[in-house]
């Protein structure tokens, strides 16, 4: 399963990668600048074809790719010479500062055209959301003695939310869009309570392991069993799909919350009274075994959860929700590079190649378990968000990466003359020393996260 799974998302990083240099190779062909080879996946060809002028291949590694330019290389012979860059025509470098501009933007913007078209295409065909509903249980109330923003607004469990900031919502997936984008921020919250509306205000937390907000409550899951899991205890108990656990070793359960509580004290075995769909009621004897670390158990129960499929958009609403979607995401990502100067943790919260990787195959794994419509999805979803925050990554004034560049070439603009050889030699020794470091600390980072997880 965990090679199903890097497969999956070595997959989706080949596909977003891809598409960021075939914006720069369609720019570049645009502008009149010569592309001597344009490849998908790195590494030695196993196939080539030349049409044209373009050498076509199709790498060794099918993941990712690249786009070679002629005279992608020119400042390094004018740096060997020690003279300025000499405008060749058809060349990278030989091109005029707006072409080079043009060509430099065209990566990230392919990125971003890409995810717009992702989220067009599935509001347009429809797409499975398996998600909660908005009732929800205290934090506080399961773990005793701790307090979170959730107490402090006067929330309680039960409570079913209704409006966040004005906004309807409906399920767990509509509480979790506002909330975790808003930490630290002031949001006024409408909540049903005994037949009754109240309404409060709650201010997020901010969570320093993954930069979003946080209140401090799960949401209510009804003990009802969807599915029994073949060969397991529960199954051999004669557990069925369907039936409501009414409670645990003599405890009520109300919801599904108050099992883990039990399973907290490790017991060897369950016994479970529930209510079948005729109405009988029955008990089952579960023995329980425990995962590698200890903690975890496989009760072999699956849970009741909200399952529903959107509705087909046609073609003028599913692109401007599409791109209207595009826009919140690139919003929110922008926003939340600013909470890595508020205390973040940097090596929880910056992903490297590896965990990005291993959480896109974990996401899609997932949803197909569920079905092949959440299935994808839940990767398309992901390769959209991944593509957008690998545009905003290019953009920044970094040297060496797209936005980098993109001032460089702008400053040749203005100041009218060609680009000092020495000067980009600097610029870019710099950005490799920063993109360098950022990649160990990405890796540092996911080492622990590898660790974690072993």
């Amino acid at each position: 399963m965990t090679i199903i799974k890097i497969i999956l998302g070595l997959l989706g990083l080949g596909i977003v990668v891809f598409f960021h240099e075939l914006g720069h190779f369609i720019a570049a062909r645009c502008t009149g600048i010569e592309v001597e080879a344009f490849s998908i996946g790195w590494g030695k060809p196993i196939l080539r074809k030349k049409i044209g002028a373009v050498e076509y291949r199709l790498g060794l590694f099918p993941v990712g790719g690249y786009c070679k330019m002629k005279g992608d290389n020119e400042y390094q012979e004018a740096l060997n010479n020690k003279t300025s860059i000499k405008p060749t025509p058809g060349t990278f470098y030989g091109a005029t500062p707006w072409r080079r501009i043009v060509v430099s933007f065209a990566g990230p913007f392919a990125n971003i055209v890409f995810a717009a078209l992702v989220f067009v295409i599935m509001w347009g065909i429809g797409f499975d959301v398996n998600t909660l509903g908005n009732k929800i249980i205290l934090v506080s109330d399961i773990e005793k003695g701790t307090s979170h923003p959730a107490d402090e607004a006067g929330l309680k469990t039960g409570d079913t939310i209704i409006e966040i900031d004005g906004k309807p919502v409906q399920y767990s997936i509509d509480i979790q869009t506002i909330i975790t984008p808003n930490a630290e921020k002031e949001l006024s919250m409408k909540v049903e309570r005994g037949g009754q509306l109240v309404d409060l205000t709650v201010v997020p937390a901010l969570d320093k392991t993954t930069g979003a907000g946080k209140v401090g409550f799960y949401f209510w899951i009804d003990p009802v069993v969807s599915a029994v899991q073949a060969g397991s205890a529960a199954e051999k108990a004669g557990m069925l799909p369907g039936g409501r656990i009414i409670s645990v070793n003599g405890t009520p359960i109300p919801h599904t919350m108050a099992i883990s509580q039990i399973l907290e004290s490790k017991p060897n075995n369950l016994s479970i009274e529930y209510e079948q769909i005729d109405g009988n009621v029955n008990n089952a004897e579960i023995p329980l075994t425990y995962g590698e670390d200890g903690l975890t158990a496989n009760l072999g129960l699956e849970f009741q959860t909200i399952h529903y499929r959107t509705p087909r958009l046609n073609p003028v609403q599913a692109i401007a929700k599409g791109c209207s979607e595009t826009w919140e995401t690139f919003f929110l990502s922008v926003k939340s590079l600013a909470l890595l100067f508020r205390g973040v943790d940097l090596t929880q919260a910056v992903s490297g190649p590896v965990r990005i990787t291993l959480m896109l195959g974990d996401a899609a794994a997932e949803g197909f378990g569920h079905s092949f419509g959440l299935g994808i999805r839940t990767m398309a979803n992901f390769l959209a968000l991944i593509s957008i925050a690998l545009c905003i990554m290019n953009l920044l004034p970094i040297p060496i990466v797209d936005g980098g560049m993109i001032v460089l070439f702008i400053i040749e603009w203005i100041r009218r003359k060609p680009l000092n050889s020495k000067a980009i030699y600097v610029f870019q020794t710099v950005g490799v020393v920063i993109i360098f470091s950022l990649m160990v600390f990405a890796l540092f980072g996911d080492i622990l996260f590898l660790a974690g997880n072993h």
